[in-house]
């Protein structure tokens, strides 16, 4: 039988112990998104703004606890603490999805150079487009069946460092399902059928409305909007969008993974607009 209390006690320690550093390179690491020449200093900058939190301990409690419940055998203490790769999160907010190609080049370089890349990037998406879009820029995706959105990036300053960044990158549109989404449906679902297919809507609607600003943006600039930018995705409709279903997306590799959100919208920026 698994005990979750002496993993939760250690876990609590040794985040109190790095909580300095926590801060010292989450401020760093957004600092580098909203001063970058070419993302954010530019005429046409691609980050819109850019929140960042530390996790807060009560979320880290649950969070140690889901994590062991879905853990075939108990972990160690620090096997379990290793596992815990959203302690500071940084979250980057985009005005539409073309914008990520220059951000996810950028932040490449980045990573080849200085910071380590725990795990690959990973896209979590809904939107067979989306799927598409992110597969061309070599990001592999994952279906959530909470339709939650977002690019991310798991960071630590070096490979043995216990200090360690989660970075969300999304447009506002899909900021504003998220905080909807956080505020009703986590950490418990809603046991509301009509709000759940509700959420489910709006996760459409606002793909339907990153789709629309991204139209918007080529008809202003018919150039590319990115050096090296994927070739050009077919419109949907707002119609079509509303008829699209999880089961119709295809990643690169194979059929997405669907699991039950646990690492969605509700453990970024712990304030208003925070997980």
């Amino acid at each position: 039988m698994k005990d979750s209390e002496p993993l939760i006690k250690y876990c609590l320690e040794r985040y109190d112990d790095i909580n300095h550093e926590l801060s010292i390179f989450m401020a760093t690491v957004r600092s580098w998104f909203e001063t970058h020449p070419k993302l954010a200093r530019c005429s046409f900058p691609t980050v819109h703004s850019v929140k960042s939190r530390l996790k807060d301990r009560q979320h880290l409690e649950e969070k140690v606890a889901r994590k062991l419940a879905d853990l075939a055998e108990q972990p160690t203490n620090e096997e379990m603490f290793r596992r815990l790769t959203d302690l500071s999160g940084v979250r980057v907010l985009l005005l539409h999805q073309q914008q990520f190609v220059t951000l996810h080049t950028e932040f490449l370089k980045k990573t080849s150079n200085d910071w380590h890349l725990v795990e690959p990037p990973k896209a979590y998406t809904w939107d067979p487009e989306s799927v598409d879009f992110f597969r061309k820029l070599g990001v592999n995706t994952e279906l959530k069946e909470s339709h939650y959105t977002s690019l991310h990036y798991v960071i630590r300053p070096k490979a043995e460092s216990d200090v360690v960044c989660e970075i969300q990158v999304r447009t506002l549109f899909e900021e504003i399902w998220g905080e909807v989404d956080h505020t009703l449906n986590y950490p418990a679902p809603t046991e509301s059928v009509a709000c759940s297919e509700q959420l489910r809507v709006l996760a459409k609607v606002v793909g339907a409305g990153s789709r629309l600003v991204d139209s918007i943006f080529r008809t202003a600039n018919p150039a590319p909007l990115a050096a090296d930018a994927t070739e050009e995705r077919s419109e949907l409709s707002v119609e079509h969008l509303a008829q699209v279903t999880p089961s119709t997306v295809t990643p690169p590799a194979a059929t997405p993974t669907i699991r039950p959100s646990d690492e969605g919208p509700q453990d970024l920026p712990e304030e208003s607009a925070q997980r």
